[in-house]
């Protein structure tokens, strides 16, 4: 009998990674040389597009789709999760083109699934997960906002705005794509809270985060208050259907209570 992984496509997204990209495919095909990959490229000038499509050209296991303009990773990613279940991919992964997710920890994710998990995200905040090469300061400001994150959604999560993860084509089917925050880098927090809300077993597995070697990061710092300032919404509003669910349980439950003493006494 197959497992799900068995049948996984790696989706990479690229905006000027002429450098990297040979370099991370490479790294893939030598770690899974089973899985398929799919580079979504949105247009780079420096030439990425068409690096890709040579790589294509000499391996059947890589596709290309090419977007028009800079989309931005969450449009690039919805993209990439549309072609890989029109395509009967039964677990679809996210993966940087710059190196900082490691291929060779792929198989912590897909072994996960192949056990049950339905969403798996490589954390670098569980347990025996590490960050490299990152400044002091931008380790407190990731790390302090997914506590933050954990604490306003009570998702359970350690490292929610993770972006190395393995879906189940379940997963996928069941969140409505179209609706996903498009605020930076926030729409990787929508989904799993999304897919955590929606009942799904998501499981974490430490991974090693090595910050980019070759280019500049995508990363724009005004991002963290929107995201903050976004997931407090997220959060509150949480908190109150909570609430307005606790009341109106306790209500039912109370005007039961009251109807059976009412006919015990008979009035």
């Amino acid at each position: 009998m197959s497992a799900p992984s068995d049948k996984t496509l790696v989706i990479i997204p690229t905006y000027n990674e002429l450098e990297n990209l040979p370099l991370i495919v490479g790294r893939v095909r030598a770690a899974e040389p089973k899985v398929h990959i799919l580079i979504v490229d949105d247009n780079s000038p420096d030439g990425t597009g068409k690096a890709a499509d040579a790589l294509a050209h000499d391996d059947a296991n890589i596709f290309v789709l090419h977007r028009e303009g800079k989309g931005g990773l969450c449009g690039a990613y919805v993209a990439g999760f549309r072609w890989g279940l029109e395509r009967d991919y039964q677990v679809l992964c996210e993966m940087d083109a710059d190196g900082s997710h490691a291929p060779e920890q792929l198989h912590l994710l897909l072994s996960q699934i192949d056990a049950g998990a339905d969403l798996v995200i490589g954390s670098r905040y569980v347990p025996g997960g590490e960050v490299v090469n990152w400044p002091k300061n931008r380790w407190v400001l990731s790390k302090g906002g997914n506590i933050y994150i954990s604490l306003a959604l009570g998702a359970g999560l350690s490292d929610m705005t993770a972006g190395y993860r393995a879906f189940r084509r379940a997963v996928l089917e069941a969140i409505d794509l179209d609706e996903l925050s498009n605020a930076g880098y926030i729409f990787q927090v929508d989904m799993a809270w999304r897919v955590v809300q929606a009942g799904f077993d998501v499981r974490e597995v430490p991974i090693t985060f090595t910050e980019r070697e070759i280019g500049e990061s995508k990363l724009d710092g005004s991002f963290v208050k929107d995201s903050l300032m976004e997931v407090t919404k997220w959060g509150l509003n949480h908190r109150k259907n909570q609430i307005t669910e606790l009341v109106t349980t306790f209500s039912g439950q109370l005007g039961h209570e009251i109807k059976k003493w009412r006919k015990k006494h008979y009035l």
